[in-house]
């Protein structure tokens, strides 16, 4: 070995005329951030910061830094920001087009978490007295 100080033996110059292979697939071509999607797809699921790094793992301050401080999505995030986000990560990333997001209710999102947690024997008497409500206001409208 000439140079032991090298950790490849393989020059870094590349050789004139050489260039990189096209792409199969082009990039996406979307005017919007990562950053921007994500407060998007958060927002329209009624979720908080706070909320929204709980649900995924991380710590409030990361989801803060992912909404203000950087254009690239954390790879390893990126499946569990999906899910909780309930988009694919195609979306996510802007590659697919979202037709339209149904904005959540975060109040009542939280209410049916609080009554999830419930005995089975509240959740129940829960679910009656929604169901006698609903019957209600549907016989209102009709009329």
């Amino acid at each position: 070995m000439e140079n032991q100080n090298q950790p490849y033996p393989v020059s870094l110059n590349k050789p004139q005329g050489e260039t990189m292979p096209a792409r199969k697939y082009p990039l996406p071509e979307t005017k919007e951030h990562f950053r921007d999607r994500l407060i998007r797809f958060r927002k329209a699921g009624g979720l908080s910061q706070k909320e929204f790094a709980h649900a995924v793992g991380i710590s409030p301050r990361m989801a803060a830094y992912y909404e203000t401080e950087t254009h690239h999505p954390p790879t390893h995030l990126l499946a569990v920001f999906a899910k909780v986000l309930g988009v694919s990560a195609d979306q996510l990333l802007g590659i697919e087009k979202v037709k339209m997001l149904k904005q959540r209710d975060s109040r009542l999102r939280r209410l049916m978490e609080e009554i999830e947690k419930l005995p089975t024997s509240r959740r129940k008497q829960v679910a009656v007295n929604l169901e006698a409500f609903l019957k209600a206001w549907k016989g209102e409208k009709t009329t």
